[in-house]
């Protein structure tokens, strides 16, 4: 508001001191020239008469002429009073006009709306810095989700193109500087329903700027950043910012992942998939062989180092090695999209291939003229943009590295669903029988699509029935909880994957047997009819009563009332 105060009062100075001068000129005269009444006697208006007469002669409304008939002098004076005041009327209005058309006035009136609005939320939000590709997925995924979100983002082109996207929930948002503190502060950071900050900028620098804006303004904020540097991760570390993703070091993760433990990297994707899309294949990277990987940059010595680290010998391919370093494995000079290139790098006896540079065309290039030399390549591509998707599937690759989803998908499931993320860190301390027979349980639940993971609280809130009856003193079990209401002997197309209990307490794939407590946290896997059907044992007390006991029993207003006053 103080922004537009004073655009308006710089504006409109110099029109307002000309207007307060045309009318005082025009009074001063009026009462200075003399007058006649009806006798023929000279009269002099008063101020008050004067201003009277230039204020309706000045709005063209004409009263005539009062309070006696003017002399030709008087007439005289009231004609230059007229075209003079209309001239003054005019150059503010048109500075008015001028000044409402002014970009940097209506980004004031923007960004005031956007404060009220920010200032207004009643629900926890978060608030995500960077509309890119993986800001733009991330918001999309999290309004999907029920969540909201306030955007912020230098780009104005951005700012208004989210404006046009069809999103479930409406996200305000700010054209600004993300690095500067007060940016920060007036996008909502110190809104007391603020959740999290998502640093999501194509720059490391503003990236590392925003979290110590936040970690400084407001540390009980949860900071979630981006980069692409191991020396900004360090750095962004240094001072107890939550989560830092790197793009590259979390898919070379994935990979290694897959080459020993190909049912856990199923179990992850699945488990961390977007819902309601197709379930990923299992992928089995060769072992057997070397490896070609094109474009030792940021990506290239990522995976390189997770490859090296599971004893695979790998041939790199980089056309600037003085920029980008040697790497401690054999080296062919070029760029990989060359036949001669590819060939000496052995491609035609190598088992995998990594097209990892930051160019979508030479990606592809490398991937079409290295599977005409050896088809049985396990191919591994890097895309840079989403707008290639098209591209990057027709070109059948086995594994797309796309930094954006990656991002994104990353960040969805540490905001919306934090308990997976604590369930396939432990799932990766164990062997892969063990995830494979949790694959195969969760695939006789689910169809080809992903199941739907949720987390259920034991509290008034999320479980009014349970929680009380627990209260109570009575015991309810887990496999209980799980009876299908439909068939109460049976039971629902559901896993309990973790059981979170008091401050880091988890239990992995908890017992049927196990005994609920008030305030477990609940991490559990199924179809969504199962969740329908789990949703009427949560929320009722007679479907509840009905699977333990099988009889509804009271549950009427009254009887409400009564278990409510024996509880108290």
């Amino acid at each position: 508001m103080n922004n537009i105060v004073f655009l308006v009062m710089r504006r409109m100075r110099q029109p307002l001191v000309i207007l307060v001068l045309a009318y005082t000129v025009a009074v001063v005269g009026l009462v200075l020239i003399p007058g006649q009444d009806a006798g023929g006697n000279v009269r002099h208006m008063g101020i008050f008469q004067a201003f009277y007469v230039v204020s309706y002669t000045s709005t063209t409304i004409g009263f005539g002429e009062i309070p006696f008939p003017f002399t030709d002098a008087q007439r005289l004076w009231v004609t230059i009073v007229i075209y003079g005041t209309v001239v003054a009327w005019i150059y503010a209005l048109g500075t008015i006009l001028s000044l409402l058309q002014e970009r940097t006035f209506q980004e004031a009136i923007r960004n005031q709306r956007f404060e009220l609005r920010v200032r207004r939320m009643t629900a926890p939000f978060y608030l995500v810095c960077g509309y890119g590709e993986t800001g733009s997925a991330l918001v999309s995924a999290l309004t999907e989700h029920g969540h909201h979100a306030v955007v912020v983002d230098m780009d104005e082109a951005r700012t208004n193109l989210l404006k046009l996207e069809d999103l479930r929930e409406y996200v305000p948002t700010l054209h600004a500087d993300a690095s500067r503190p007060q940016t920060l502060i007036d996008a909502g950071l110190g809104h007391h329903r603020c959740e999290g900050v998502v640093a999501l900028t194509n720059s490391n620098a503003v990236n590392l700027q925003i979290a110590l804006g936040v970690k400084l303004l407001r540390p009980s904020v949860k900071a979630i950043c981006r980069a692409d540097s191991h020396e900004v991760e360090a750095n962004m570390a240094s001072f107890g910012t939550d989560h830092i993703i790197d793009p590259f070091d979390t898919f070379a993760a994935h990979l290694a992942t897959a080459l020993h433990a190909p049912c856990t990297y199923l179990l992850n994707g699945w488990l961390t998939g977007v819902e309601n899309s197709k379930v990923a294949e299992p992928v089995y990277p060769p072992r057997d062989g070397h490896w070609v990987i094109c474009g030792y940059g940021r990506f290239g010595k990522a995976v390189h180092q997770k490859l090296k680290q599971q004893g695979i010998t790998c041939v790199m391919v980089e056309a600037t090695p003085e920029r980008t370093g040697r790497p401690d494995c054999e080296l062919i000079e070029g760029w990989g999209t060359e036949a001669d290139t590819l060939r000496a790098a052995r491609i035609t006896e190598a088992v995998g291939l990594v097209a990892g540079t930051d160019n979508d065309a030479n990606n592809l290039s490398i991937v079409m003229t290295a599977k005409d030399l050896n088809p049985r390549l396990f191919v591994t591509v890097r895309q840079n943009l989403e707008d290639n998707k098209t591209l990057f599937d027709k070109v059948d690759a086995d594994m797309v590295m796309h930094p954006s989803t990656i991002i994104a998908d990353r960040i969805r499931v540490l905001l919306d669903i934090p308990l997976v993320h604590e369930f396939t860190e432990r799932a990766l301390m164990r062997n892969d029988a063990w995830a494979c027979q949790l694959v195969s349980r969760i695939s006789a639940l689910v169809d080809d699509r992903v199941p739907l993971v949720r987390t259920i609280d034991i509290t008034p809130e999320q479980a009014p029935p349970l929680h009380c009856l627990i209260e109570e003193g009575h015991r309810v079990t887990l496999g209980q909880l799980l009876r299908d209401p439909w068939e109460r002997k049976e039971p629902l197309p559901i896993i309990a994957l973790m059981l979170e209990r008091g401050e880091e307490e988890y239990t992995t794939l908890p017992d049927n047997d196990t005994a609920l407590h008030v305030g477990d946290r609940l991490l559990l896997c199924g179809s969504a009819a199962a969740f329908t059907r789990l949703g009427w044992s949560l929320g009722h007390f007679g479907t509840l009563n009905f699977i333990l006991h099988g009889a509804v029993g009271p549950e009427g207003w009254v009887w409400q009332r009564l278990r409510r006053r024996r509880r108290v």
